[in-house]
């Protein structure tokens, strides 16, 4: 089962999008722009409560990767 996460590399204010956008292989911007389009149509403050809710029970996903040293 994929869990959903917070994005440490993706993220635009709490990375929600990021996350959900790595778990899924999607285009994290096209996620933004929904979840805007969905604001406007829906009023904002559903939305807003929902990806506040989102930023404070989804846990931050994993380190990213590091990158080997280069020898000196």
């Amino acid at each position: 089962m994929k869990h959903i996460y917070l994005s440490r590399t993706d993220k635009k204010i709490a990375g929600i999008f990021g996350g959900i956008a790595e778990v899924y292989g999607l285009d994290p911007s096209l996620l933004r722009l929904i979840a805007i389009f969905l604001g406007v149509a829906t009023g904002l403050v559903p939305m807003l409560v929902t990806y506040l809710v989102g930023w404070m029970i989804l846990p931050k996903g994993p380190p990213p990767p590091r990158l080997p040293a280069s020898p000196a």
